[in-house]
């Protein structure tokens, strides 16, 4: 068997999720030819201090996000990020080869920004490897040059502007393939009728629904933006039902369910069958992460964005807006006012934002992508 070894880091659950969903499909369609393996190259293959950078990740983005802000603006300009990887690339050196001495991969697939340059040069350079690299973009429409490499044999991503940008960085049209975000398997098959669903997760058939969602870490303002939709939609007179997903944030999942709320509410932490709440409710309210956003795209889900990370998912609020599939407000009582309206005189403008959605999904992303590398692997 051949064996695939996929390069990710825990800085946000984007980058694993991703990881997992090609993992799901290489196993789905080609068990008998690849061995696939995924590991955290940075946290457990550099030494310290780096080896702590992915711990620092959710710190940045919620309690110093002017800081990530600079360390993002940084990233876009050459002159400082190339003198950058060169060091960081001598100071992981040893240990990043053991990774590849190891595992002995036939293909090397990265799905982390900072998993091009030192690796590729890693086992081109000092250990002599000749095996294909792959990339596999995970950020939709703002996207670091430090994503691109000019010596991967395939680029994928998920926009024509990141394809404009892999051109830019140097890499060639056949080196690059736009296919979509890769999203789980599980987004890719029917799922039922959304009244029915409903009934089976224990809804109310009969009620629009939202769906708060804070990303696999439960990131965000989410308790307050849920306290606010709840009051909006009560005063309003909504017939509608909220249902909060905290993912791995364990204490707001518990303060939120513990709460007494003016309209139907389920709270739930992580869940392993997203697809099943998506396609049970009639929009999402998310911050701008790309993952979600191209999930609710294939479920036909109208997005409300509250909020991105500076840098990374600023792109994605107007690759929403100007896309006519939701809207964007970082107030959490002006979501409510949006999300009222939408369920009320705007129901019309509801759907027609769900059907423009689903023709922008890419339900099959995970499965050209996979696809395209297993042909790679034949030549």
């Amino acid at each position: 068997m051949q064996r695939v070894l996929i390069l990710m880091s825990d800085t946000g659950g984007g980058h694993r999720a991703s990881a997992q969903a090609l993992m799901g499909v290489f196993a789905e369609r080609y068990a008998d030819r690849f061995d696939v393996q995924m590991i955290d190259l940075w946290r457990h293959y550099t030494p310290w201090p780096i080896n702590q950078v992915p711990k620092s990740y959710r710190t940045l983005v919620t309690d110093a996000v002017w800081l990530w802000k600079m360390a993002w603006r940084a990233s876009e300009k050459e002159f400082l990020t190339e003198p950058s990887l060169r060091l960081v690339g001598r100071l992981v050196r040893k240990a990043m080869c053991r990774a590849f001495i190891e595992y002995q991969p036939d293909l090397v697939i990265s799905v982390h920004p900072l998993m091009q340059h030192a690796p590729l040069h890693l086992i081109r350079h000092q250990l002599g490897m000749t095996i294909p690299f792959v990339t596999v973009v995970t950020d939709l429409v703002s996207i670091a040059p430090i994503w691109y490499h000019p010596g991967v044999a395939l680029c994928f991503v998920a926009s024509e502007e990141a394809v404009r940008r892999a051109r830019r960085a140097g890499l060639r049209d056949d080196q690059i393939r736009l296919c979509g975000l890769p999203i789980r398997p599980a987004f890719s098959r029917p799922v039922g009728e959304k009244t029915d669903l409903r009934l089976a997760l224990s809804l109310d058939a009969d009620r629009l629904t939202a769906l708060l969602v804070g990303g696999g870490e439960g990131m965000g303002p989410v308790g307050d933006i849920a306290r606010s939709i709840a009051e909006r939609l009560a005063a309003d007179g909504r017939h509608a039902q909220l249902v909060i997903i905290c993912g791995r944030n364990e204490e707001l999942r518990q303060k939120l369910a513990a709460q007494r709320w003016p309209i139907p509410v389920r709270v739930e932490g992580f869940v392993q069958n997203m697809p099943d709440w998506m396609a049970a409710s009639d929009c999402v309210v998310t911050k701008a992460g790309p993952g979600t956003i191209a999930e609710a795209l294939i479920c036909g889900l109208p997005i409300l964005l509250s909020g991105f990370v500076p840098g990374q998912e600023e792109g994605n609020v107007p690759f929403v807006v100007d896309n006519d599939v939701g809207a964007y407000s970082n107030k959490r009582t002006e979501i409510a006012a949006i999300l009222s309206r939408w369920f009320g005189p705007e129901q019309a403008k509801l759907a027609q934002m769900g059907v423009k959605a689903k023709s922008m999904g890419r339900p099959q992303a995970t499965f050209e992508i996979v696809d395209e590398i297993a042909k790679l692997m034949e030549k």
